[in-house]
């Protein structure tokens, strides 16, 4: 892997002043900067949008492992329950994050131009389509929960007691998708510090409020399963509310006015084209869990069990490297709108060193501790042995994962939402799913093939990312 097409040249990476010290840039990061990203040292730029946004995701990394904590105390089934609806959520996931992919994009873009204005209304309209898109999801889901349960191969247990969680989470997809869509509009305005705000705001409620709606404690009622889906519904819609209010009030670098709450043909079909793209893109990704997940069903709910559980313990890695993914994806908008590519790619290349030194590390956790890690969560003798062997074979991609994140978002910060489509499709369809099934069935590994196809897909989306992002074409998108 190559680093040699960093830019040598300092001239727009010179401190005009010195710099502050590490300690006074991450209170200046976690108050909210508004120091402008185009201009100064990179490193300063990477650090002050970097730790708000990967403190963003490491609140939602820890509630994805708090809550299927809670919720193994119910069983296996239970754990299946949440699992199975979280693949099914994967597609509404993938919209969210599609329709994200243009916001950020756009809004990166005009707020590199110095563009305020256009930003508002940019945002404007990414709200606008997350509704209109959001509710016919939210009226269905609402309907066919069961036979959508059913179809995932879910046993009689979840058919019978799980069907309220599922209905109760795809009914709230509007609170999802604003909760998406708005969070990175602020974070390709730069305002990184309000998006792991709104996240802190809504995990910590859910974290708080699911084991009593769950276990009943206190003055709550005992609900099970369903409790975990009532009480991430309401912490989703509280930050929602969190997020409309600030963008009305101001403070910001985007300020949502009255006159700006029109639609606009142009803006909307550019964000339409971008998003759809995006859309795509991520419903590839997305989809592929959800292929998986139907492939491990296959082998009954302990082995769902086991998949849901290494899945969530990955995802307390991954997320807040996306973190780090996402500064850069900031970064190269920004860059492009102030016709600074050569600093968007510097930055691209520091956020991903910085990004395989945290997952590097993490991952040799996790290879050498991954049974006492999965013995907090569950002692099964069916489940165990499993998410063990799952943890340690998805930790060993983890230095692949640390570069190909930073750089399919540093695509999409571009606008160039295109690249990373057809790389999803070559890893994910066309080598994922086949080698998974395979593995699985064919050649007798049970789930753990399926961990195994999941690394080697990654691994070879990071390998083609880099050889494609020297190629520099993201730096001629317009938008």
């Amino acid at each position: 892997m190559h680093l040699d097409s960093t830019p040598t040249t300092t001239d727009t990476l010179a401190p005009t002043r010195p710099d502050p010290s590490f300690w006074s840039s991450v209170r200046e990061a976690l108050r909210g900067s508004h120091v402008d990203y185009t201009e100064g040292p990179v490193n300063r730029a990477i650090l002050l949008l970097a730790i708000p946004m990967v403190l963003e995701m490491a609140m939602e990394s820890v509630f994805a492992v708090v809550d299927v904590f809670v919720v193994s105390r119910l069983g296996p089934d239970a754990v299946a329950t949440v699992g199975l609806t979280e693949s099914l959520l994967t597609v509404l996931y993938a919209i969210a994050m599609g329709l994200s992919v243009g916001a950020m994009a756009m809004v990166a873009r005009r707020t590199g131009e110095k563009d305020t204005e256009g930003a508002a209304r940019t945002a404007v309209q990414a709200v606008g389509l997350g509704v209109l898109l959001a509710l016919p999801i939210a009226i269905t889901g609402i309907i066919f929960a069961r036979p959508l349960l059913s179809a995932m191969g879910a046993s009689p247990w979840v058919l019978e007691h799980g069907v309220t969680y599922a209905r109760i989470m795809l009914g709230s997809t509007v609170s999802i998708l604003l909760l998406f869509l708005l969070n990175a509009i602020f974070r390709g305005a730069g305002d990184a510090a309000v998006a792991m705000r709104t996240l802190w705001l809504a995990n910590g409620i859910n974290i708080v409020l699911g084991p009593c709606l769950v276990f009943g404690l206190g003055p709550f009622p005992a609900l099970g399963v369903t409790g975990a889906a009532a009480a991430t519904a309401c912490g989703r819609s509280v930050g929602v509310v969190y997020q409309l209010v600030h963008l009305a009030r101001g403070g910001g670098r985007v300020q949502v006015a009255l006159r700006h709450l029109r639609l606009e043909l142009g803006t909307m079909l550019t964000m339409l084209r971008l998003s759809l793209s995006g859309i795509f893109q991520m419903l590839v990704s997305t989809t592929s869990w959800v292929g998986l997940m139907r492939i491990v069903a296959g082998f009954g709910s302990a082995a769902v069990a086991s998949y849901t559980i290494s899945i969530r313990i990955i995802l307390f890695a991954l997320l807040p490297a996306f973190g780090l993914a996402n500064a850069a994806a900031t970064l190269v908008g920004q860059s492009l709108g102030a016709g600074k590519p050569e600093r968007g790619e510097q930055a691209v290349w520091r956020a991903g060193l910085y990004n395989l030194g945290f997952l590097g590390a993490l991952g040799f956790l996790f290879l050498v501790g991954a049974e006492p890690l999965i013995g907090i969560f569950t002692q099964d003798a069916l489940v165990a042995p499993v998410a063990v062997t799952g943890l340690r074979i998805l930790s060993a991609g983890f230095v692949f994962f640390a570069f190909g994140m930073v750089l399919t978002q540093a695509f999409n910060g571009a606008g160039d939402t295109w690249t990373p489509t057809w790389l999803n499709l070559a890893c994910f369809w066309a080598l994922e799913l086949p080698l998974g099934y395979a593995l699985a069935n064919p050649l007798g590994m049970g789930p753990r093939g399926v961990f195994l196809a999941v690394t080697v897909a990654f691994s070879t989306l990071a390998v083609a990312a880099v050889v494609l992002f020297r190629r520099g074409t993201w730096k001629e998108r317009k938008l």
